[in-house]
């Protein structure tokens, strides 16, 4: 047995869209690093958005918090279980492998690049970039690629262009609300949350292809394996 034991994470047809998407979101979360690296102030840009979103009263404030608890331990583990559990229910294991690494690789890429870039909030607290915003970005984009890239068992069987409006579209909501819920309360600057929501965008492609290499690797050694044990 040669096959696949189970379909690609990152198809043919999406990795030349998701890879030009990540080299630019990469390059847009070094350059805004190296341009507030160290500081501790609001940009101007941060500022009139700022301005005009932080602060909000109810029932918004209490939207604002419902979604950042989803970044929080709390709510975050549920949600990355509840689609672990959906892979291994339609028994695509290399897709629930892909959740976890790709979300773990995205929030631990932000937790890095916080104590690199050094850049605080409200005194000393690292801020840039969010780690909610990457963190709900990532877990967004690791499930609509799961679900626009095949037809059967959940998929949507979409083409590549199809494939990657969706993809970058969830990802372009799931970013946009947790990040207006950060600046919302103050937690972060917008320039922090569009760090995170590119950070995702730049980690996930190269996890999803990480992902398929190694998973294609151990199939073609029990392929080997199993073919010398008929010998």
């Amino acid at each position: 047995m040669t096959g696949r034991p189970a379909p690609a994470v990152l198809p043919p047809s999406l990795r030349g869209w998701l890879g030009l998407v990540a080299a630019f979101a990469a390059s847009v979360v070094a350059g805004l690093g190296i341009r507030y690296a160290g500081e501790g102030e609001p940009g101007r840009v941060d500022a009139r958005i700022g301005a005009a979103v932080d602060g909000v009263g109810p029932p918004w404030r209490s939207v604002a918090l419902a979604m950042d608890s989803l970044g929080e331990p709390v709510g975050a583990v549920p949600l990355v279980v509840a689609a672990v559990a959906g892979c291994l229910l339609l028994r695509r294991p290399r897709a629930a492998v892909f959740v976890v690494a790709g979300v773990g690789t995205a929030v631990g890429t932000a937790t890095l690049l916080k104590h690199l870039v050094g850049r605080t909030i409200h005194g000393g607290n690292l801020s840039y970039p969010s780690g909610h915003t990457a963190f709900l970005t990532a877990l967004a984009l690791t499930v609509a690629m799961l679900a626009a890239r095949r037809r059967g068992r959940g998929g949507l069987g979409l083409g590549g262009t199809a494939a990657a409006l969706l993809v970058l579209a969830v990802a372009l909501v799931a970013g946009a609300a947790m990040g207006w819920a950060q600046v919302a309360l103050g937690a972060h600057y917008p320039t922090d949350v569009l760090g995170g929501w590119c950070t995702a965008l730049a980690v996930i492609p190269a996890t999803a292809w990480l992902v398929d290499r190694i998973a294609d690797r151990l199939v073609d050694r029990m392929a080997d394996a199993g073919r010398r044990g008929r010998r």
